[in-house]
């Protein structure tokens, strides 16, 4: 009514109130009446912005690859931004006269596509693909300290890097690649695992050869032991029979000692009464044999002198005429011999 209108902003929202080229009002989250025929209204957004981006860049191996990502950002300084981009609301007080608030995001994602080649131009491609990290840290570094965001009045609050890809068929040749070195892998596993089984197999198979040995080894002690106690019998034996064999030699020996004693002794008993007998002979060898057969008959029983008597008496049979024996004394020299 009259040209004056009321405008109401988010605490997101900064607003400044141009009025003959110079700023009259300004803050975030204001609202105010003003005259529209003489005001020029700015409302840059200062909250922060998430600008995603799908890049295509070439890697120092002349590789293709599609960086997927997002940045995120704020106005820092609305006044700097407000110099250098058309901000400016229509009359009706929400649209913009000019597309340069849609074309930031653009800027801000041309300016991170010539960091992101220059970083790519460094890396091989397995390299980029596996350094994500690192080049985010790159990017980030390079877009806070860069004099184009710094004159925007821009602040760079966070960037991510999603996914880098290769080609299709740069994947399927990596891919393929992979699939062989895991295959390559899975085969040695197998192997590895085979030899391991192999191993066992073996150590096993060893364990009872050494079990086998060990039995023969105790069963070769065994009979070893069996022998020797054999032997130890057998010399026992031997050893007796020695002892016997020496004894009945010392035995033998010992009578046939006594046996030579015995002879010797036989002997010398024998030369002593041949001795005896010798001298007795010498010594009656003078006497008057009726004498010896006297001194003979003296202790003679009744029956050896009738037999001497007989002696004689045949002796002198040519002298004898008649000899008359009674039976009387036949008869009682024949109870003698049976009384005996």
């Amino acid at each position: 009514m009259f040209g004056f209108r009321f405008i109401k902003v988010q605490p997101t929202d900064y607003v400044l109130q141009y009025r003959r080229g110079r700023v009259v009002r300004e803050g975030a989250g204001l609202s105010f009446f003003y005259f529209a025929p003489s005001s020029s209204m700015v409302l840059i957004p200062i909250g922060s912005v998430d600008v995603p981006f799908i890049i295509e860049e070439v890697t120092q191996d002349f590789q293709q690859v599609t960086v997927q990502g997002q940045l995120t950002y704020r106005v820092k300084e609305p006044a700097k931004l407000a110099e250098l981009l058309n901000y400016t609301l229509q009359a009706n007080g929400r649209d913009y006269v000019s597309e340069d608030p849609q074309k930031l995001p653009q800027r801000l994602i041309s300016h991170v596509q010539v960091e992101m080649r220059a970083a790519l131009k460094s890396l091989l491609l397995r390299e980029a693909l596996k350094q994500s990290k690192a080049l985010v840290a790159s990017l980030r570094s390079a877009l806070q300290g860069t004099e184009t965001l710094t004159s925007l009045g821009i602040e760079v609050l966070a960037f991510s890097i999603l996914a880098v890809r290769p080609t299709p068929d740069t994947a399927r040749a990596l891919e393929a690649e992979a699939r062989e070195q895991i295959l390559r892998e899975a085969d040695e596993a197998i192997y590895t695992r085979r030899n391991a089984a192999v191993e066992q197999e073996r150590a096993i198979k060893e364990n009872e050869l050494n079990t086998e040995i060990a039995v023969e080894n105790k069963k070769r002690q065994i009979r070893e032991t069996r022998m020797d106690a054999d032997m130890a019998v057998q010399q026992k034996r031997r050893e007796l029979r020695e002892a016997e064999m020496a004894e009945s030699i010392a035995l033998e020996q010992t009578k046939k000692e006594l046996v030579e004693l015995s002879s010797v002794n036989t002997r010398e008993e024998a030369d002593a009464r041949a001795y005896g007998l010798a001298a007795m002979v010498q010594a009656l060898a003078d006497v008057d044999p009726r004498i010896i057969q006297s001194l003979a008959a003296a202790g003679m029983q009744p029956e050896q002198l009738v037999a001497l008597a007989f002696r004689d008496l045949a002796d002198g049979a040519e002298r004898i005429g008649q000899l008359n024996i009674s039976p009387d004394l036949l008869r009682e020299l024949m109870n003698r011999k049976t009384d005996q």
